[in-house]
């Protein structure tokens, strides 16, 4: 179905991140503990999966809405919901002028979508119709399994890499046979975990984006917005503080000013590649290089 290879990609990443574990948790006493930095892994795994919905929404401060409350928003999602054969998701509104929305919830009967209060007021119907498809598409696609399994190996290897700082200060020449070694490891590899992790989330947010455009049957939309968001973000960023770094990778856009995020550990594509790839879609061609358009004005609808 898709025209790209997220998923394979998705699977190689995984692969790396875990041969990574594999291979920094055998330098702790020569893997006799690794059983026990795997069950670790496991257990921060099931609680962030389980508990995912609650923690982004409480991280957002989103409160819920109801259709009286939210008409076009809940019109929106009831019917991609009813396109997608899915039930219908608990809708919050969080109160920030920063433009984003996110999808969160451990399954699609356990499931949240929210939008902030800058996205409604900043987006005509048709565009939010674009964004909650690509949330949605989130949830059904089981992204917030494949984040928080990322995620919880990622913070795995960097407890393995702060215990092989502290051996390699502190420990005896038995316990550390390269120190030249460890601390290479200890510094490199929580490095290398995150640079992952985040491809791993840029992927998917490619398939989200296809796959959304797919369930509203408008790519285009999907494109305005984004385009709209980024601008929106520019003048709202959000403060980049734990909380909403640790939920940011769920929004739709990276919701932090471009000079907090460089290139490989930015959660999301950069928008003029997204963008590029619904023009696609739609069978328009991509402005930047066909000379019909300046610099980043131009229209997205056709």
């Amino acid at each position: 179905m898709r025209s790209h290879h997220n998923g394979l990609k998705t699977t190689l990443l995984f692969a790396s991140i875990w041969v990574l574990l594999l291979g920094v948790g055998a330098m702790v006493a020569g893997g006799k503990f690794i059983w026990v930095f795997a069950l670790i892994g496991v257990a921060t795994t099931f609680y962030g999966y389980w508990n995912s919905d609650k923690i982004a929404i409480k991280a957002m401060q989103a409160y819920p809405v109801s259709a009286a409350d939210q008409p076009a928003m809940h019109r929106i999602v009831s019917e991609l919901s009813s396109r997608a054969g899915q039930p219908m998701p608990t809708l919050f509104v969080s109160p920030t002028a920063a433009p984003n929305a996110f999808a969160t919830g451990r399954n699609p009967s356990h499931a949240a979508v929210c939008c902030t209060e800058g996205i409604l007021h900043l987006l005509d119907e048709r565009e939010l119709r674009g964004v909650l498809g690509h949330e949605l598409m989130h949830v059904y696609n089981r992204d917030i399994l494949t984040s928080s399994v990322a995620a919880a190996i990622a913070g795995v290897i960097t407890s393995i890499a702060q215990m092989l700082m502290w051996m390699n200060i502190f420990g005896g020449s038995e316990e550390r046979p390269n120190p030249l070694a460890l601390l290479a490891t200890s510094l490199l590899a929580p490095m290398a975990a995150a640079m992952i992790q985040m491809a791993i989330s840029r992927t998917r947010e490619y398939d989200a984006d296809e796959d959304g455009a797919k369930l509203t049957g408008d790519p285009l939309s999907l494109a305005s917005a984004l385009r709209k968001i980024e601008n929106g973000v520019a003048m709202a960023p959000l403060p980049a503080t734990q909380k909403l770094v640790n939920a940011s990778h769920m929004m739709i856009a990276n919701p932090f000013r471009r000079q907090d995020v460089s290139k490989l550990f930015s959660t999301h594509p950069p928008t003029a590649d997204r963008i590029s790839r619904l023009r696609a879609m739609a069978g328009q061609p991509d402005p930047r290089f066909d000379g019909t358009a300046g610099g980043d004005d131009y229209p997205y609808y056709g």
